[in-house]
C-alpha cells in the first residue's frame, strides 16, 4: 500500500472541473426505535463468525430507517492523539472490535488492548503490552484480538481471555474481565513467537491479524516483510494450548519429505526459512474441527529462481486438523508466484448451490479478481478450473509456471488484462502518456511475468480483493466485496547496478531482495498529473450472485474528498484497505476507502442510502450487534499512514 502514495499525494494537482461525476448525497429517513425488551446479538469474531461471513442477522437498523443513524458514542484511544508514538513512526488502526458479555474488546497500533462497555463506549480497563518497537520502520498495525472462554480453569480470573498479537512478535493472553496478564499462560502472560526462527530482523515478522481457536488451541500465522531477503523467517503457523501457552503442533510449509531442521542446543524445534506465511485471517469450521489458512508466497516475491520446492504451499489455501496440525489438503491459486498474488482475503465458509443442492464450501477471494470454489472437506473445485498457458520469465535464472488455473466460473472480474491501448487519461497528452509508458512494457495480460526492461502488473499488488474479504447474504446468496483496481510497473535489476538504480529512479520502490541477483523496482502506473493509467473507478464495491457466477451490482466506493487538499466530494472510486458487512436488514456498511465516511448500500441495487462523516480514515472493517434492545454499528476510524489517509484514534458508535 506503500505504492498508492506515488499517485494519491498528486491526485489533485489538476484541475477536477471537467472530472465532475455523481457526488455523494446520503438520504435521511425516520423510523421507530426497536423494543428494549428484544435479545442480544453478539460479534464474537473478527469476522462475525468463525467462517468470515461478515453477516448479522439482525434488520432494527434497516433500509427504511437508516438515514437516521446518528454518532452515540465514540472513544478516543489515544496512540496518536495522546504523542504514545516515536517520532516518524507509522500506524494503521485496522481494528474490528468482538463483542462478549456487553464488551468490546480491540486492540491499537500499540498494542494497548482495551475493553469497553458496548452501550456507553465508557472504558473498562487497559492492557498495555508495551511492544519493543525498536528497529521498526513498517506501518504499526493490530487488526483484532480473539476471545476464548477456558472451560478447564475454576477459577474466576482468564476464565476468558483476549489473545492478541504484538508488533514485536509476542503472543498475549489477559484476563477479559480485569485486563490484566494471564500470568500462567506461556511465560507470565506471553510467548515469544521469534522462537525456532533463528535469526530476524526488527520488525521483520509479526501476528497482524488475530489468532483462532481449535479444539483448545490457540492458532496464529505472522506477517513476514516482502522482499527484503531470500533468507527470510519462515511463515511457520502454530497452535499452542489456550490455557497453558505449551506448543502443541507447528505446521512448516515446506513440501512433503522435506528434511527437518536440526533443533537448537535448548531443544527447541527449529523451523525452514524463505518459506510462504499466512499473515491474514483463518477461518474455522467448529464442526469439521478444520482451520483454513490462506497463504502468500516463498521470499521475495518477485523473483522465484531459489526457491527449489519452498512453494509447494505458496499462494494456496491450506485446510489443516485443528487438534493435530496435519494437513488435510490444500489448493494452489498461483503458481510459482512472481506477482506477489499472496491470498490476502479470509477464506469464506458458506454453502454455495451447485445444481440443486448446497455444498459446503470455502470461497477463496484473489488479488486477481478470481473466486476458488473449493469443496470444503476435500478442497476439489466446485466448478471447473482451466489450467490455461500464460507468458514465460525470459529472467536468467527464473522458471515460470507453464500454466496457471482460472475459475470458470464465477466469471473473473478483470478479464484477460489490460491493453496499452486502453489507458486512460484526463486529457488526451495524459492518455497519450501513459499509452506510451504502457507499450513500453511488457505486457501479456494476466501474469505477464517481471522482466529486466519492465512489465505491467495488473491487477496490482494490492489487488484485486486484499484482506477486506467478502461479505455473504445468506437469503440473497450474494457476496459483496471492495476491490481495487490500479496497474504497476515491476521491473528486476540485477544487484550490481542497485546503487545507481536507486540514485536515478528514486520515484521508486526499490525493494533490496537480498540474496537473489536481482532487486525489485515497483511503480504504481500513473501519468505526470499522478493519476492512475488504468481507466476509473479505482476502487468499487461490487456484489456477486453465487446461482448465476454474475455480477448483480458494481459502485464506484469514495471520493475525492479527503484525497487531496482540495475538499471536492466527488465519487471516483478509490482504493481500499478493510471490507464490508453484511446484515439482514439489506444493508451493506463498509469504510475502507481514502475518504473518511462510513456508508451504507442497499444490498439489492448498490445504492447509497446513508454516509457519515468520520474525523480519520476509516481504513478497517466495521461490526454490529444488538444490546439492550439497540443494534449499534461500529468502526474503527483511524486512518493509514503508507495509504496516506487522515490519522486519529477513534472508535465510533452509531445507532437509531
Amino acid at each position: 500500500m506503500k505504492l498508492l502514495r506515488n499517485w494519491v499525494n498528486g491526485i489533485l494537482g489538476f484541475s477536477l472541473a471537467c472530472f465532475l461525476v455523481a457526488c455523494d448525497a446520503p438520504s435521511v429517513s425516520t423510523a421507530d426505535s426497536p423494543t428494549a425488551d428484544a435479545p442480544d446479538v453478539g460479534w464474537p469474531v473478527y469476522g462475525g463468525d468463525a467462517g468470515g461471513t461478515r453477516y448479522s442477522a439482525l434488520a432494527d437498523i434497516n433500509r427504511q430507517n437508516v438515514g437516521s443513524l446518528k454518532v452515540v458514542w465514540t472513544y478516543e484511544h489515544g496512540d496518536v492523539a495522546g504523542k504514545r508514538l516515536p517520532a516518524d513512526t507509522k500506524t494503521a488502526f485496522q481494528a474490528t472490535p468482538v463483542l462478549d458479555n456487553g464488551t468490546l474488546y480491540f486492540c491499537t497500533p500499540l498494542n494497548r488492548l482495551i475493553a469497553l462497555d458496548a452501550v456507553t463506549g465508557a472504558e473498562r480497563w487497559v492492557y498495555d503490552a508495551k511492544p519493543n518497537l525498536s528497529g521498526h520502520a513498517g506501518t504499526l498495525k493490530c487488526r483484532g484480538v480473539t476471545l476464548y472462554h477456558d472451560t478447564e480453569t475454576t477459577s474466576i480470573a482468564c476464565a476468558t481471555r483476549v489473545f492478541m498479537g504484538t508488533v514485536d512478535d509476542r503472543l498475549v493472553a489477559v484476563d477479559a474481565l480485569t485486563g490484566l496478564a494471564c500470568r500462567d499462560f506461556g511465560d507470565n502472560g506471553a510467548i515469544d513467537l521469534k522462537t525456532g526462527l533463528g535469526d530476524v530482523y526488527p520488525a521483520e515478522t509479526y501476528p497482524t491479524s488475530p489468532p483462532v481457536i481449535v479444539a483448545g488451541n490457540v492458532i496464529v500465522g505472522a506477517y513476514i516483510a516482502d522482499n527484503v531477503r531470500t533468507s527470510a523467517p519462515g511463515g511457520v503457523v502454530r497452535a499452542f494450548d489456550a490455557h497453558t501457552g505449551k506448543l502443541n503442533w507447528a505446521f512448516d510449509p515446506v513440501a512433503p519429505g522435506a528434511p527437518t531442521i536440526e533443533a537448537a542446543p535448548d531443544g527447541s524445534k527449529q523451523y525452514h526459512r524463505g518459506t510462504p506465511n499466512a499473515w491474514s485471517l483463518f477461518s474455522v469450521d467448529v464442526e469439521r474441527g478444520l482451520v483454513f489458512l490462506p497463504f502468500g508466497g516463498p521470499s521475495p516475491d518477485f523473483f522465484g529462481g531459489l526457491r527449489g520446492d519452498l512453494g509447494y504451499y505458496g499462494s494456496s489455501v491450506v485446510a489443516l486438523d485443528g487438534a493435530t496440525g496435519e494437513v488435510r489438503w490444500h489448493f494452489q491459486t498461483v503458481h510459482h508466484d512472481l506477482w506477489d498474488y499472496d491470498l490476502s482475503a479470509q477464506p469464506l465458509l458458506i454453502d454455495v448451490p451447485v445444481g440443486d443442492k448446497l455444498v459446503p464450501a470455502v470461497v477463496q477471494a484473489t488479488k486477481t479478481g478470481f473466486f476458488f470454489m473449493l469443496d470444503r472437506e476435500t478442497g476439489k473445485p466446485l466448478f471447473e478450473v482451466e489450467e490455461r498457458p500464460v507468458a514465460q520469465s525470459d529472467v536468467p535464472g527464473e522458471m515460470s509456471s507453464l500454466t496457471q488455473p482460472f475459475p470458470t466460473f464465477p466469471v473473473p472480474i478483470y478479464g484477460a488484462g489490460l491493453a496499452a491501448a486502453d489507458a486512460w487519461g484526463l486529457t488526451p497528452i495524459d492518455r497519450g502518456w501513459c499509452r506510451k509508458r504502457m507499450e513500453a512494457l511488457r505486457n501479456e495480460g494476466m501474469f505477464t511475468p517481471p522482466s529486466l526492461e519492465g512489465s505491467f502488473q495488473y491487477p496490482g499488488v494490492g489487488g484485486g480483493i486484499n484482506w477486506g474479504s467478502l461479505a455473504h447474504d445468506p437469503a440473497r446468496k450474494l457476496i459483496v466485496f471492495a476491490d481495487n483496481n490500479i496497474g504497476y510497473r515491476i521491473r528486476l535489476v540485477p544487484q550490481d547496478e542497485r546503487a545507481a538504480g536507486a540514485a536515478a529512479l528514486g520515484q521508486y520502490d526499490n525493494a533490496p531482495m537480498d540474496g537473489a541477483p536481482f532487486f525489485l523496482q515497483m511503480e504504481a502506473l500513473v501519468s505526470p498529473l499522478g493519476i492512475p493509467c488504468t481507466p476509473p473507478p479505482w476502487g468499487s464495491l461490487r456484489a456477486l450472485d453465487l446461482t448465476t457466477g454474475e455480477l448483480v451490482w458494481q459502485v464506484p466506493l469514495g471520493t475525492l474528498r479527503d484525497a487531496g487538499p482540495v475538499p471536492l466530494p466527488v465519487t471516483v472510486g478509490l482504493p481500499a484497505m478493510g471490507g464490508p458487512i453484511v446484515t439482514a436488514g439489506g444493508l451493506v456498511f463498509i469504510g475502507a476507502t481514502m475518504d473518511n465516511y462510513l456508508r451504507a448500500f442497499d444490498i439489492e441495487t448498490g445504492k447509497m442510502l446513508w454516509a457519515a462523516r468520520l474525523p480519520a480514515g476509516p481504513q478497517a472493517t466495521p461490526m454490529t450487534y444488538r444490546i439492550s434492545g439497540r443494534q449499534f454499528v461500529v468502526i474503527a476510524a483511524g486512518g493509514h499512514a503508507t495509504m496516506n489517509t487522515s490519522p486519529g484514534d477513534s472508535l465510533i458508535a452509531f445507532a437509531l
